[in-house]
């Protein structure tokens, strides 16, 4: 019985989430614009910032629902894709992208450009790590929330596309202390160098992530694998040697059917937060380990300052033979869940693609997947998709945004997602209550809820929807001392329906859920 259970309140979950509708915003359609990059204030959750290719930028001021458009004319080098959006802790938007300029050179160093008016003008531009003739791409940047630095990490290539052996691609990194006004000279980080020719074994997907103590953390892909390196005095000094992460069988550079090109680059992250994963590095990408057909997404731990790794922890839960793609990580600092966005066909025999959300409230132990888009897409192999998604979550304020291309016209969407649309505050814990338990747990007439105080306590109880919506006070307000507790939940006569509910457990300095069905 116990079983059977737990099987019906599985199938439960997996439909509700499934089946979630997450309000979906278009942000434009203009130039055919494609990979997306987001970033919300720090200073101010309603505020967030998009850019996609090659130079447009949208602006939002509450909370994603409604977005202003512009460009970046200003530059004197050009501009020329790979959009990077961050937003700095004193509210300085930064839109970094690759340069072209006017003459033979193209795409030979990395531009900054920066607004201190919330988008609505934007300095001439700052040039990273000019060399010469040679190929600056890919890149991305990172802030220090300690003290408002900024780094940046990138693939530089001898020459792009050469075959000649003796031409080589590097990841390089520099970092600015004033606010993106001057950079510090480009350093070389990887000991392994790859090839120009922009596939497999080329070095590409250096994200930087900032540790608790200012620690810099970078993770690629390239000839070896996923290889792995850090600094602890500000990017000074790296390691002597490149840490082994993981293989990454098929390559990073693999097909998709429909998809104009498609890469399984690594994305890297670090939990910050004063939750109980704090210091935890994780190394996000996709692969086609288990066949040409089946793309799935991946997850990498360490423990140890990234000296050693987690064998590799699969996020989508689908049953094998569909494609999962594009995959971008970040993490709640607030409480350092983990959050994750992804194309996903786990639901069509064809080409139809849908989006997809997962997140991790145990560290990377386990994963909820959740369909975010309202329609799936169908795209188009002959039109560039662009090489990435992207997702921003600050307290509990979570918004990815992808490339849809559909009837040959690409277009950028957001969703509106936060913790609250699942019942459950930045504040509390998405795992169920340790001191608390309900059974039998399907129920069908009535169920006992047992919880434990470890201190004398004002205590509420109630029965909440999944969108957090108060329907039943259990215990309201109650002071009680240190013990254990029974009380019973009663649904009444036809009072309520059957589905999926939350117990939510308050103390007046903590609150908790945990889930219960309801199944007469």
């Amino acid at each position: 019985m116990i079983n059977r259970n737990f099987l019906f309140l599985a199938f439960i979950l997996s439909w509700l989430y499934g089946a979630a509708q997450h309000q979906n915003i278009l942000l434009g359609n203009f130039r055919d614009p494609n990979e997306p990059s987001i970033y919300i204030d720090p200073k101010n959750p309603d505020r967030m910032m998009v850019g996609v290719n090659i130079d447009t930028y949208y602006i939002s001021d509450d909370g994603g629902y409604t977005w202003s458009e512009g460009r970046l004319f200003s530059s004197t080098l050009g501009v020329w894709g790979d959009p990077c959006i961050v937003i700095d802790t004193l509210g300085n938007y930064y839109f970094f992208h690759l340069s072209n300029p006017p003459g033979p050179a193209w795409i030979d160093q990395i531009v900054c450009q920066k607004s201190s008016d919330y988008g609505a003008t934007w300095n001439n531009d700052k040039g990273i790590g000019l060399d010469g003739s040679k190929a600056q791409d890919k890149e991305w940047a990172a802030v220090n929330p300690l003290t408002n630095e900024i780094c940046l990490t990138w693939t530089q290539f001898d020459e792009y596309g050469s075959l000649n052996p003796n031409d080589s691609s590097i990841i390089r990194f520099s970092k600015s202390i004033d606010q993106g006004e001057t950079w510090s000279n480009p350093v070389r980080l990887n000991r392994v160098a790859g090839d120009c020719i922009d596939g497999d074994n080329t070095v590409e997907g250096a994200v930087p992530a900032y540790g608790p103590d200012g620690e810099i953390y970078v993770a690629w892909a390239g000839p070896g694998g996923i290889m792995f390196d850090r600094s602890t005095d500000g990017g000074n000094t790296w390691l002597d040697r490149d840490i082994f992460v993981s293989d990454q069988p098929g390559g990073w550079n693999y097909s998709i059917p429909g998809i104009y090109r498609a890469n399984g680059l690594p994305v890297t992250c670090c939990d910050v937060s004063n939750g109980p994963d704090r210091g935890a590095i994780y190394i996000n990408w996709s692969d086609q380990r288990n066949g040409f057909n089946d793309t799935d997404i991946w997850l990498a731990k360490s423990t140890d300052g990234g000296f050693t790794w987690s064998a590799p922890i699969r996020v989508n839960d689908d049953e094998p033979g569909k494609h999962q793609f594009f995959t971008w990580m970040t993490i709640d600092q607030s409480n350092g869940n983990l959050w994750f966005v992804f194309y996903d066909r786990r639901s069509y025999q064809d080409e139809n693609t849908d989006v997809y959300l997962a997140v991790s409230e145990d560290g990377g132990e386990s994963f909820l997947n959740f369909r975010v888009s309202e329609s799936p897409f169908i795209p188009n192999q002959n039109i560039f998709f662009g090489d990435y998604t992207n997702i921003a979550v600050q307290n509990g304020v979570i918004r990815p945004v992808w490339t849809r291309l559909h009837d040959n016209q690409l277009s950028i969407l957001t969703a509106i997602v936060d913790d609250e649309i699942v019942g459950i505050s930045a504040e509390e814990s998405l795992r169920p209550a340790a001191s608390m338990t309900a059974s039998p747990n399907p129920f069908s007439r009535t169920s006992a809820i047992s919880f434990r105080l470890k201190d004398n306590s004002r205590v509420s109880l109630t029965l909440c929807d999944l969108f957090g919506r108060k329907l039943l006070n259990i215990m309201e307000n109650q002071m009680l001392p240190a013990g254990k507790y029974l009380e019973h939940l009663d649904p009444g006569s036809g009072a309520l329906r059957p589905g999926v509910y939350l117990l939510r457990l308050s103390t007046g300095t903590s609150s908790s859920v945990f889930k219960i069905v309801y199944s007469p």
